[in-house]
């Protein structure tokens, strides 16, 4: 069963029963059943025209839905007859259906979550992750979106910070490796940067393709981890850093900061340095004051952490550190590394062993466990 193909197909699918006359809640469900229907039945018979196949299903399920439902049969004559089996358009929705999900009825969180679930395919495990909130806190907000926009009429689209917002979690969903979303995420912030002129559009997009250049170099031979300053830099890829720089030089030259835009300026810091040891880290804990400023986010404040301690000494980044709740995830594995760099091997290794256990992938599991291995065994030998 072609899992990827179903996931490409889905918010074209979907944007096709909207613009029919669906509200939101009622295509997406009627648009999972399809899906299921297509796992069950694809695999003995792949149909000619996926996307028009879903299309038909889905429109069926949802005209089941709204047969059997005395608020909707209101609605009937407003619908179109079931369509026959054809060929769909090939009208990419996919941003559009991100700008629709951002409706002014939903709170900008209540937004990107939503669109994070129903376009993005995300999980909502994933979801709760990225807003650093428990499982059960994000499907109940989840729900009261869909509860929300059930029955309104998606013609008005909502704020782009809410889509940026948005592609900005999908990319990093993708560059996790545990959906590999990140070519998407690219693919529409382009088609945005290229609708919309705004720096912070601008800004996502070079920050984008500036991580996306190291792609390649993150993972070694056996699929490990790599650290970036451990990284083989001649595997990035210099076209897309050169791209990236020259569309935030743009941007910054408009002197309309934001979060996105700063961002992009430290990782272009790194992609400048010829080496690990050459990087400018006092101009990088520049800029993480500004985002620091513009955001006054605790994941910030952490990556800040880790700069001071490379700018100023390890015990610099524990002080900073030390000001910041150790709930937060990766608080022990940036505690481990400091400790490491200022030479405390055995604390160190306690907690990269403890940071192991609190990983949420197995790369980065088995990435912290063999470092907690390698200082154990360097202090036995040392």
């Amino acid at each position: 069963m072609n899992e990827a193909l179903l996931r490409s197909l889905t918010p074209s699918v979907l944007g096709i029963l909207v613009r029919r006359g669906a509200d939101f809640a009622a295509a997406e469900d009627a648009l999972q059943e399809a899906l299921v229907e297509a796992v069950r039945v694809w695999p003995a018979d792949m149909p000619r025209e996926p996307k028009g196949w879903l299309v038909t299903v889905a429109w069926r399920r949802y005209l089941d839905a709204a047969r059997s439902d005395t608020a909707r049969r209101r609605r009937e004559d407003l619908v179109e007859e079931e369509p026959a089996p054809r060929p769909a358009p090939g009208v990419d929705d996919t941003l559009r259906l991100y700008f629709l999900c951002a409706h002014p009825a939903l709170t900008p969180s209540s937004a990107v979550a939503l669109t994070l679930r129903a376009v993005g395919g995300l999980t909502t495990r994933q979801i709760a992750r990225a807003y650093l909130v428990p499982e059960a806190t994000m499907a109940q907000r989840i729900s009261r979106a869909k509860r929300t926009v059930s029955g309104v009429r998606f013609d008005r689209p909502g704020d782009v910070a809410n889509v940026l917002r948005v592609l900005y979690l999908v990319f990093n969903e993708g560059y996790s490796g545990d959906v590999d979303l990140a070519a998407e995420a690219i693919r529409l912030t382009r088609q945005l940067a290229a609708a919309i002129d705004h720096p912070e559009v601008a800004g996502l997009l070079a920050l984008m393709l500036l991580h996306h250049a190291r792609r390649s170099a993150r993972t070694g031979p056996d699929g490990g981890l790599v650290p970036l300053a451990e990284q083989d830099r001649g595997r990035w890829d210099t076209v897309m850093i050169a791209e990236g720089v020259a569309i935030l030089q743009a941007a910054l030259a408009r002197d309309r900061l934001g979060e996105f835009q700063a961002q992009a300026a430290i990782a272009a810091l790194h992609a400048d340095a010829p080496t690990a040891g050459e990087t400018d880290w006092v101009q990088i804990v520049e800029w993480y004051d500004e985002l620091v400023r513009l955001t006054d986010s605790p994941v910030v404040r952490l990556n800040r952490a880790v700069a001071v301690g490379e700018a100023d000494g390890p015990r610099a980044g524990l002080a900073a550190l030390a000001a910041l709740d150790d709930s937060l995830p990766r608080h022990t594995a940036v505690a481990a590394y400091l400790h490491e760099r200022d030479g405390d091997l055995e604390t160190a290794a306690r907690l990269y062993a403890e940071a192991a256990r609190k990983a949420s992938n197995l790369a980065e599991r088995d990435h912290l466990t063999r470092r907690a291995a390698r200082l154990t065994q360097l202090r036995r030998t040392g």
